[in-house]
């Protein structure tokens, strides 16, 4: 009998997403996509509380921080919830199924921190014209990202820089865990410092961390997501992890309060009584909007994809236009919804970390964004001191890429350095970049070695200058 050699036809994931190619399974892709929204899913409930003081609230209490979000509390607050779930899902899916690549996107920290400190408290721009700055800067986004410009700017960082921006994002996520859980305090007299070990939060979080690390060193798979769980169990007897609101399943509030709610004649009598003023004032929100977007999610995808592998002989990111097209779009759709500007996520790096390569990691996320609308008092019991330890764990793997660096090369270290240590100190991905960038054409020339410099560095290296001259509010 002649035997039947047929091949079997692949699934409809694995055709889709190419896992075999990416040396990736469903079950891999599902776990890093779990993993991924765990570890951001506390922006579903952080974001709301941010931009509610800058006014997104019914009682518009612009700059009231007192009161803390709960869903159904408030109409326009929980619209801002509905909001900040559905431009996550969007963006994220977008990133899955559009450019096959497993990064996560939700409204930016800092970027809604800037969104309601600088645009709203400072400069005293309406919620509603901050949003319509926030479109302005996603419109913007798409034509520079069509036109291939994003993409070049990309191409053009030195190697060396994207190694140290890999490393840098590591110390950064690092210690946003660090402090999230209460390790790393200010300190007076030292700027930082220990926290108090015999917090209860603090405590917790060491545990995590120690419970997290050892899965690790022992090579367990899914040791991230095993630590998340395992912390917000530890977390009842400590008190952390609260039972008392948990509720499996409740109707999503509406989103009405903020879809479209802009406001773009309002915005032109901003800046002084003068037209020109007023434009000026609209015109350098925009571009700081844009210049804080563009290099954190620059940082995040070229970060996380050095360390995931995924770039090409040339260390370029692959797909690259597409995943800032997808940034793009999403920020538009993000700001239409009611929310500030929709950013890669760095916590992408936890699912990477756990083996996610293609988009069925992120499609997972996605949905599980969308899932949050009937789940969000079950999404809300994992603490953040359950999900410090997996920054803080993947910073540690982030860190890894440093050893690629030639710190033999003085020319190459200097921007390197700025590049891992300011993220940390500054608490910024974008200014990390921006002062490596300014010192990188710096010692080139310095050494008579400019040849090596793309054109496009200068260019960085000018703009930057500027921003901190002129745009000094970040």
């Amino acid at each position: 009998m002649k035997k039947d050699v047929t091949k079997q036809k692949p699934s409809f994931l694995e055709s889709y997403f190419h896992l075999e190619e990416n040396n990736s399974n469903v079950k891999t892709e599902i776990l890093a996509g779990i993993t991924t929204f765990v570890t951001m899913a506390y922006i579903i409930f952080v974001n709301p509380n941010i931009l509610k003081i800058a006014g997104m609230n019914s009682a518009n209490a612009v700059g009231d921080a007192a009161a803390q979000f709960s869903v159904g509390s408030d109409p326009i607050v929980s619209s801002v919830f509905v909001a900040t779930c559905l431009a996550a899902a969007i963006g994220t899916l977008i990133m899955g199924l559009y450019a096959n690549l497993p990064f996560a996107q939700a409204p930016g920290m800092g970027l809604n921190a800037f969104f309601t400190y600088t645009v709203c408290l400072t400069l005293g721009f309406t919620w509603h014209q901050a949003l319509s700055c926030v479109f302005m800067s996603g419109v913007l986004f798409i034509l520079i990202t069509v036109t291939s410009i994003r993409e070049k700017i990309v191409d053009a960082i030195p190697q060396n820089l994207k190694y140290a921006i890999s490393g840098g994002i590591g110390l950064y996520i690092a210690l946003i865990g660090l402090k999230s859980g209460g390790v790393v305090v200010s300190n007076p007299a030292t700027l930082v410092g220990f926290g108090n070990f015999a917090n209860p939060g603090t405590l917790l979080t060491i545990i995590g961390i120690i419970i997290t690390a050892v899965l690790m060193a022992r090579g367990i798979k899914g040791s991230i997501l095993i630590g998340i769980i395992s912390t917000t169990i530890i977390g009842i007897p400590f008190k952390i992890t609260s039972l008392e609101n948990l509720h499996v399943f409740s109707a999503p509030p509406s989103l009405a309060p903020t879809f479209a709610a802009f406001d773009f004649a309002g915005l032109f009598s901003k800046g002084g009584t003068s037209i020109g003023g007023a434009f000026l004032s609209v015109i350098m929100v925009v571009i700081t909007i844009c210049l804080v977007d563009l290099f954190d999610t620059i940082g995040t995808l070229v970060g996380t994809a050095t360390k995931a592998g995924m770039v090409d002989e040339n260390g370029k990111v692959l797909r690259m236009k597409k995943a800032l097209i997808c940034d793009a779009v999403a920020t538009t759709a993000g700001s239409v919804l009611g929310t500030s500007t929709i950013s890669t996520y760095i916590e992408s790096t936890a699912g990477v970390s756990e083996g996610g390569r293609t988009g069925l990691t992120s499609t997972v996320v996605g949905i599980l964004f969308i899932l949050s609308l009937f789940f969000s008092g079950l999404v809300g019991i994992v603490p953040g001191q359950a999900t410090a330890p997996a920054l803080v764990i993947v910073g540690v793997l982030m860190m890894s890429a440093i050893v690629n660096i030639d710190f033999s090369d003085f020319t190459e270290a200097v921007p390197a350095f700025f590049a891992i240590s300011l993220m940390a100190f500054s608490y910024s991905i974008a200014n990390g970049i921006a002062v490596a960038m300014i010192f990188y054409p710096i010692t080139k020339i310095a050494t008579g070695r400019q040849k090596e410099i793309h054109p496009i560095v200068y260019i960085l290296a000018v703009l930057f200058i500027l921003r901190y001259i002129l745009l000094p509010f970040e």
